[in-house]
Order: structure tokens, then C-alpha cells, then sequence
């Protein structure tokens, strides 16, 4: 008797992300419960279950969905605010005085909920996030039925949140707690980078962050005006810093790491470090490269990021993975780096790893949710095809993402999506922001 099963998913190609870099054709991913009960050939899962429903994906690829290891989900409601500024500039004279004056709980409500769908939308399921009023961002991220790992943000100056490090961290813990049975949500601590958060603070955050067992999420070695601040106010690079206070360790994950030399590299491999690299946004704010292929040659795992979209502009990984691709081949003279599975792994099982849910998502394996991505190959502009993950990386866009699945649930289909809020009340939301701002 074939075995029920709650849905069967038929694809052109599989990409389940394993140490093989195998693609499988014409297989099938059973779902069951939320998670995946098997991966096989299509003739043996029409043969083995009887499922309630099946999805055909004729000339699709099936992927994990992409995790988003470092963002600002309700900065969306900044995008086009302060470009063609350098970082600081940027931040001193066009985000922080817009946040003084506008970042509430609504703000970061909507922000996000705004944020979420473009995500989902683009094939991103999982987002690690980082800003302020962080009880408004699980709402919206649990309201689009999204997974999200959201950030204890921690600094010393005041801000609509919080007026200094200890109330932002009492009030974080507290929404924490408030969240904790959200079965897509997790939290992190995210001390928000060297020059905005005292030795005392980071000591702090760091003991947390072993004790709740969570992932400790900070910008790092962003710039090189930051490092210079560093060398003048501790007379130590902001890595080494860390290190002497106890920050480095498996659950350490340093945004942007764009200037790094060797014995940094060795150091965040030594302590088993992760990296998220957020290639669009150093480009943009002129901060430079990051020595990904070092880091990688390294042992360092290196992860994708958008960054908010204040500095993006856009919450899109396939743009990310191209970028990634691109700047690691001209920047090392190198054709052969970073190769197109490689910066696959790195928006999935490597972005699953970096932020500690390695062992529910990040690949298509038996026993992990069915957090899943299917992106259509069969328009013009997609062929012909000869590499299904090569199209991923240079030619796919997100506009061909078709379905995308949280657990097992539909969030997208057919390129519709399918969220408890819709397009008139987003878009409402975010005309009544953009009043307010401009």
C-alpha cells in the first residue's frame, strides 16, 4: 500500500547541496509534516505514496531556499535614502538622523512585513536580522509565515529602542522570552560593531550568547576607517579586540570582513568563525572586497548577505550570489574561484551553518524542514540550458523564482504569494512611511 503523505514535489532537476554537488533529474522531494521524508526518482515516489497533493515543476529547479545571513529587514523603509554616500558619511548624515526621528515599533513592523515579502518573493525563507524593536520584527516575520533569527541589537547610544546597553539588553531578552514557542523564529545577539559598543558590553554579549547557546551576530572590519578608530581609541584592530574579550568562537559570525590580513584570516579559522559576505552593499558604500577566496582556502565559512536596503537596494541573493561569483574571480585574477555550486552552498547549507541552523535547513535531506525553492527555466531568456546551476548563479534573476515552501507551507506559487497580509495593505503602509520621511 502506498504511504500518505501530504505532498510530493516533481522536478526537472533536484539540487538537495551535499559534499557530491550532485543534481538530480527528474526526481521527486516527499514532504510530510513539514519536513522531508525522502528524495527520489519520480518513478518510485508515484509508486510509494499516495499524496494529498502533487506540485509538477516540469522544467524548475528544486533548491533549499536561500538564507539571507545578514540584513535590516525595516530599513526597507530607508531604500534611495543617503546612495552614493560613503559608510560613515552615510550613516552620520543621512540614516541615524532619519532613525532619530521616524523608528518606532510600527516603523519596524512594517519595514519588515514589507521586507519579508520581497524575500519570499525572491526565494529567501530563512533571514538573519539585525535592528532595533525586535518583538515588531518577529510579529511581522511570524505573520509571512517566514524563518528568522532576529537580532539582540546592542549599543551604547540612545535610540528610539533603548537609551543605553543595558536597557537594550533587558528589553531584547524580554521579547526573546516573549517569542521563544515561535516555531520559525530563534534569536541572536547582535552588538551592533566595534566603534558603537563598549569592551564591557561586548564581555557581556558574548556570555550571553554562550549561555542562551544562540549565535553572536556583528559588524566587523567593515571599513578601514574603522580600523583606524580601533588602532587610535584600544590600540588594537577591532578583530584582535574581540579576540581578547572572548567574542570568537563556533558562534561568532563577522559581517562584511572586508579588510583582513593573513593573520586575521587565521584567526577567525582558528576559532571556527563564520563570515557573512554582503558583496552589493561593500560595493555600494565603496568599504571594498573581501578576501573570500582566502578566508575560504582558510577554513573560515563564508556565508551571503544583502545588508539592509538603505545600502543595497534590494533583499536579493541571486543578485547577491552573482556579485559574489564575479568580484571574488576579478578581484584574484582568477577565473576558477568561487565557482557556481560553491556560491550556491554559501546562500544555503554554508548561511544554514553560519547562523546555527545547520541541521533544519539549508539542503534537501531526509529529516529537515521543507524550507524550499523552486526558480523556473523554461522562458526564452533562460535558454538554452546546459548547466542548471550555472543559469542559478549568471543568467536566473528572482523574477523566476516560482514557489517557494516554509515548513512545508506554500508561501509562494506560481510567482503569487501567499501571506496572511496583502499587496494593498503592504503598499498602503509603505506610501504612508514614505509621507512621513520625505
Amino acid at each position: 500500500m502506498p504511504e500518505n503523505l501530504d505532498l510530493l514535489l516533481h522536478a526537472r532537476w533536484v539540487l538537495p547541496i551535499d559534499e557530491k554537488e550532485s543534481v538530480l533529474e527528474h526526481h521527486a522531494v516527499a514532504i510530510h509534516g513539514g519536513r522531508i521524508v525522502a528524495v527520489l526518482p519520480q518513478d518510485q515516489a508515484r509508486h510509494r505514496y499516495h499524496p494529498a497533493r502533487v506540485v509538477e515543476l516540469p522544467d524548475h529547479v528544486l533548491m533549499p531556499g536561500l538564507i539571507n545571513t545578514h540584513a535590516h529587514a525595516a530599513m526597507t523603509l530607508l531604500k534611495g535614502i543617503g546612495d552614493d554616500l560613503p559608510l560613515m558619511r552615510w550613516l552620520e548624515e543621512a540614516i541615524w538622523p532619519v532613525e532619530q526621528r521616524h523608528v518606532s515599533e510600527s516603523f519596524v513592523r512594517d519595514g519588515t512585513l514589507l521586507a519579508a515579502a520581497e524575500m519570499l518573493r525572491g526565494g529567501i525563507t530563512t533571514c538573519n536580522d539585525m535592528y532595533f524593536f525586535p518583538g515588531a520584527a518577529a510579529e511581522a516575520f511570524d505573520r509571512c509565515g517566514m524563518r528568522a533569527v532576529i537580532g539582540i541589537v546592542v549599543v551604547e547610544a540612545p535610540t528610539p529602542w533603548a537609551t543605553d546597553a543595558d536597557e537594550y539588553f533587558r528589553k531584547g531578552l524580554a521579547e526573546r522570552a516573549q517569542w521563544r514557542h515561535a516555531p520559525l523564529l530563534g534569536f541572536s545577539i547582535a552588538p551592533h560593531a566595534p566603534y558603537s559598543v563598549s569592551n564591557a558590553s561586548l564581555e557581556r554579549a558574548a556570555s550571553l550568547a554562550a549561555e542562551l547557546d544562540c549565535s553572536l551576530h556583528v559588524h566587523i572590519h567593515e571599513t578601514k576607517h574603522e580600523i583606524e578608530q580601533s588602532l587610535k581609541q584600544y590600540g588594537l584592530r577591532p578583530l584582535e579586540r574581540f579576540a581578547r574579550l572572548g567574542l570568537l568562537g563556533p558562534n561568532f559570525l563577522g559581517v562584511h570582513c572586508v579588510h583582513l590580513e593573513p593573520h586575521e584570516i587565521e584567526l577567525l579559522a582558528r576559532h571556527n568563525c563564520s563570515v557573512a559576505h554582503c558583496p552589493t552593499s561593500n560595493m555600494k558604500l565603496a568599504s571594498g572586497i573581501a578576501p573570500v577566496r582566502a578566508m575560504q582556502a582558510a577554513g573560515v565559512r563564508v556565508s551571503l548577505g544583502t545588508d539592509g536596503s538603505a545600502s543595497n537596494n534590494r533583499l536579493d541573493l541571486f543578485g547577491e550570489m552573482r556579485q559574489a561569483a564575479l568580484l571574488a574571480k576579478v578581484s584574484t585574477g582568477d577565473a576558477t574561484v568561487l565557482p557556481a555550486y560553491s556560491v550556491l552552498r554559501m546562500a544555503t547549507q554554508e548561511a544554514a551553518d553560519s547562523i546555527g541552523l545547520g541541521n533544519e535547513v539549508g539542503s534537501i535531506e531526509p529529516g529537515k524542514a521543507a524550507d524550499l525553492c523552486a526558480v523556473d527555466l523554461s522562458t526564452l531568456d533562460m535558454q538554452p540550458c546546459y548547466d542548471p546551476v550555472s543559469h542559478l548563479v549568471y543568467v536566473a534573476d528572482r523574477q523566476q523564482v516560482s514557489h517557494v515552501w516554509v515548513g512545508g507551507e506554500s508561501r509562494l506559487e506560481r510567482g503569487v504569494l501567499k501571506l496572511q497580509i496583502d499587496n494593498t495593505e503592504l503598499l498602503a503602509a509603505n506610501r504612508v512611511w514614505q509621507t512621513r520621511i520625505q
